[in-house]
This record gives structure tokens, sequence and C-alpha cells, in this order.
């Protein structure tokens, strides 16, 4: 996989920007844990549930944070959009737009397509559009200011593949909205995909899935998915 000059350097400038601005953020939250004593289940369980109580105030502290995807599940996610021959993408969790450059990249190089992302934050929402167009592909996004669950309420048609990596206790109500759109051998890809309600729903392979955890960034908790029914 190579891309274009524009595309790479936006990229590693990008996941240098984001290293500075989480590094201590992160390191903060490890310590954090380990202090606590608490497991790691333990402590998602209770940020899933502060989230739901308030998930918009929760992410409002994170406006200056990247919360990106590392270079090498970005390169997944454009290995599984290429071999997906995707021409719509909807995104949950736009941020400043990383893991929307290697989607939106993988629909330059499949001829063409349209991604749907959905930001809470609206600076983060316009620095990812500026992000977007340095790497030459603003043309290929549309990103949406606000609630995932009303501004990804309509996403125009068949969706190829779906980029879950937002609000915690949003995952599986964002799936549950998009699903009836999924195409039939749809790539679901659940970033950080800690809660226990959205692992439990798409492992049951009566709602029409098949599930499993990923071995790239393991300790984030990926989870890949394909729509089967």
């Amino acid at each position: 996989m190579v891309f274009n000059q524009r595309v790479s350097e936006t990229l590693d400038k990008l996941h240098h920007d984001a290293d500075a601005a989480d590094r201590g953020f992160m390191t903060a939250i490890m310590a954090e844990l380990e202090a606590s004593g608490e497991t790691l289940e333990q402590a998602v369980s209770k940020l899933v549930t502060e989230e739901r109580a308030d998930y918009r105030t929760t992410y409002r502290g994170h406006v200056e944070h990247f919360l990106a995807v590392s270079p090498a599940y970005g390169r997944f996610l454009y290995a599984i959009a290429r071999t997906r021959k995707a021409t719509r993408i909807v995104e949950f969790g736009t941020s400043m737009g990383i893991s929307t450059i290697y989607l939106a990249a993988a629909l330059r190089d499949n001829g063409g397509g349209h991604l749907i992302g959905s930001e809470l934050e609206p600076t983060k929402a316009a620095r990812a559009r500026a992000n977007l167009e340095a790497a030459g592909l603003a043309d290929l996004i549309d990103i949406r200011e606000g609630d995932a669950l009303e501004t990804l309420k309509d996403v125009g048609g068949e969706v190829d593949v779906l980029l879950i990596d937002g609000a915690w206790s949003l995952y599986l109500p964002v799936l549950k909205l998009i699903e009836p759109h999924l195409a039939r051998g749809a790539a679901v890809l659940g970033e950080n995909a800690f809660a226990p309600d959205y692992l439990d729903y798409v492992r049951n392979p009566a709602n029409g899935y098949v599930s499993q955890s990923l071995a790239v960034d393991k300790d984030r908790g990926n989870e890949f998915t394909v729509r089967i029914a």
C-alpha cells in the first residue's frame, strides 16, 4: 500500500501531533487505573455509566485530544475498505480526521465514493475538514456536526463499511441506527469496543453478525464484525 505524498505527509504530521497532544492524558489515565486497583473491565464499566448520564459533557472535556487510531489500525482500516471495494462509508466519531483520511484514501483508490462522518464538537469537525483538505480528500467527505443519533439518521444509501469510534455508551445505539442500511457483507469496525452491550449484540449470531476481537492494537479493544444477514 502506498499513499500519495500529500496523504502521507498529512498523516505523518497528524500522528505526531496526536501523540504530543494525548501522551500526557493517556499516561494519567493509566496511572489512575493502577492507583485505583480496578481492573480494566471495572474502569470501563464506570466510564460507560458516566457517559450514559451525560456523554456530551464527557466528550467536551476531550476537545483538544485527538483520541486517534494508531498508524497500524489506520492501515487496517484502509485495507478493509479496499477489500470490501467500499463506495459508501459511515464513521461515528471523526475527531480530528485521522481515521477519516485512511478511509477516504481507500475510497479514492477504489475509484471514488462517499464518506459520512459525525463529530459532536464543532471545533474538531472544523479541524478535521481542514486536515482532509490538506490531504486532498475533502471532496469525498461529508462531516456532520452534532449528535450522531441525529446526524446519521439519513446516510443516503447502502453502507459498505461502518467505523464506530465515539462515545462508548452509543456504540450499540449507533449500530442499530445504521443497521438497516448495512450491505450484506458490510464490515463494522468497533475501535475501543469495550461496552458490554455492544459486544454481546455483535457476538450473538442471532443478530446477523460474525464478530471477533482483533490482534491489531488488541489492548484498545478493537472488534471486527461482518454483517451476514
